[in-house]
C-alpha cells in the first residue's frame, strides 16, 4: 500500500507553511489528491515535481 503524506508533513518537507500547502494544493500548483476532506501527498510525486521545477529553472537560464 502507498503511503500518503499530510498537508503538516509536505509543510515540513518544504520548509513552508501548512496553509500555503493546502493553497497550492487548491490551485494545483503542486500534485495532490483528496481523500474525503482532507488533502493528501505521494512523497513521489512531491520528489518529481520538485525536479521538474529545478529542471525548469535551469533551462530559463
Amino acid at each position: 500500500m502507498e503511503e500518503y503524506l499530510t498537508a503538516k508533513q509536505v509543510a515540513g518537507y518544504l520548509q513552508v507553511k501548512p496553509l500555503t500547502i493546502y493553497q497550492w494544493a487548491r490551485e494545483e500548483k503542486i500534485p495532490a489528491i483528496k481523500i474525503g476532506r482532507i488533502w493528501r501527498f505521494k512523497k513521489e510525486a512531491i520528489d518529481s515535481f520538485l525536479e521538474e521545477q529545478q529542471s525548469g529553472k535551469n533551462s530559463k537560464i
